[in-house]
């Protein structure tokens, strides 16, 4: 990437634009199947930022058929050709001849935006880029698969809601706990709204195992020397300047990498920028937009958000309060895990990654009515949702609006803790109430030259 202000490319705009972007539907395997593309008919795609979770992405796209990933940017040199190599030698491979011309290197996100016939785009950098890339995606008509958090702000997420559907765009969040771990976080979203606990009495939440830091704190990281391949400057973007460390991008990287990389440091360490405000908001965005969502999820709350936020005070979790006197409380641990438990009048529903709960025990095994269903079938996965929403032009099953409002219960908890006081928020305004002087909190400064593009 390079410094400059993000511009406008109009010109790419594809004629599916246009097209009404309809409620979260799943298409049958029958109806897929029917809708692949022809060898010169695929979904052209491209990739920012093939790190530890954007490799993971690049490779479950590649497998699709209907799918030709023609690019890879990264502001590493190194990292960068190495997802263009993976790219190359998956179509050598399966002796697909349409993507013989071979997928280009990009340092520069706009350029890979500009690549001739690209349809779609993954984002997959660290949470401080995911607005200005997403926002001027939409602009140039492109779908959007951008990773969860949404945004680093609550600002950042309203005008990439807003850019989606003023540009028409599919744009899918990548919360994949509502379509995968074997459909479990769904069964229990769709027990608690088909009343089989009853009313909803409480909500508890646990987004991080003891030992993880769950807030983000001002980066007080010593300066290391820049790895030759990085260009740090862009990699900070928008974030305030300062000095390289590997606890934020990983060093290391062969400019030559080796035929298999999945055993190689970068690819196996994780970084810690999401320890740090200025890149992220830490547990709480992190695992928080994964568990969040699901309490959003199941409450029917969307298209909403609670109203009233207070932060931890001795004994006392955080709390979030609902318009219909619900609450959330976000707790320490969910025997032994992280997760989401619904308390009702008459049972509850535990869930989390590894197990669905009920009590009583039998409940887990009901039928839920067919109005009640939140899809009509159970999709393979989160990408694969993507794709089908992209040729039906159907909103997919973490659209915009949906990742944009579990991030805003995350940054609006952040901003509670953070502030030491209690927020109470409007989420049909996306306005902070109280305190008044909360409003500055809802996005921050940004480093010249970035800035958010228009909508």
């Amino acid at each position: 990437m390079r410094n400059g202000k993000p511009t406008t490319r109009r010109g790419f705009l594809t004629s599916a634009a246009a097209a009404s972007i309809a409620a979260p539907t799943i298409l049958t395997s029958l109806t897929r199947r029917t809708a692949a593309a022809p060898a010169n008919d695929r979904i052209v795609m491209g990739i920012i930022g093939p790190g530890k979770q954007g490799l993971a992405l690049l490779k479950r796209f590649l497998r699709m058929e209907e799918v030709q990933m023609v690019a890879a940017c990264d502001v590493s040199a190194a990292r960068r050709n190495y997802a263009v190599r993976v790219i190359n030698e998956h179509y050598t491979r399966e002796k697909i001849k349409s993507a013989a011309t071979g997928a280009k290197a990009y340092a520069d996100f706009r350029e890979l935006l500009a690549h001739p016939g690209l349809d779609a785009v993954i984002i997959a950098t660290p949470d401080h880029w995911h607005a200005i890339m997403a926002i001027e995606a939409c602009r140039q008509g492109k779908d959007v698969y951008c990773e969860k958090p949404l945004s680093l702000t609550i600002h950042e997420a309203r005008q990439m809601m807003l850019a989606a559907r003023k540009h028409n765009r599919v744009f899918q969040t990548g919360s994949m706990q509502r379509s995968e771990f074997d459909g479990r976080f769904r069964k229990a979203c769709e027990l608690v709204r088909s009343g089989f606990i009853g009313p909803i009495e409480k909500v508890l939440v646990c987004i991080a195992a003891k030992g993880y830091p769950e807030y983000s704190k001002p980066c007080d990281l010593e300066t290391e020397p820049t790895p030759k391949d990085l260009d740090w400057d862009a990699w900070l973007g928008p974030a305030p300047l300062r000095g390289y460390n590997k606890t934020l991008c990983p060093d290391g990287i062969p400019e030559t990498p080796p035929d298999d990389m999945k055993d190689h440091p970068f690819y196996t360490v994780f970084p810690h920028w999401r320890d740090y405000m200025e890149y992220s908001g830490g547990m709480m965005t992190d695992w928080g937009a994964h568990h969040f969502d699901i309490a959003q999820w199941g409450l029917g709350m969307d298209e909403s958000g609670p109203v009233e936020i207070a932060p931890p005070e001795g004994d006392r979790p955080m709390t979030f309060k609902y318009a219909n006197g619900i609450v959330m409380e976000k707790i320490a641990d969910l025997e032994g895990t992280t997760g989401v438990k619904f308390i009702g009048a008459k049972g509850t529903v535990t869930v989390s990654r590894s197990w669905l709960k009920t009590d009583p025990k039998d409940l887990a095994e009901k039928n839920i009515p067919p109005e009640n269903r939140l899809y009509f079938e159970e999709p393979e996965d989160h990408k694969r949702n993507f794709i089908d929403c992209v040729r039906s032009r159907k909103r997919p099953i973490a659209d915009a609006e949906i990742g944009a409002r579990s991030a805003t219960v995350c940054h609006l908890g952040n901003l509670a803790y953070w502030n030491k006081t209690t927020i109470r928020w409007d989420p049909q305004k996306w306005e902070i109430v109280a305190p008044g002087e909360g409003t500055k909190w809802l996005d921050r400064p940004k480093r010249d030259p970035w800035k958010l593009p228009e909508v």
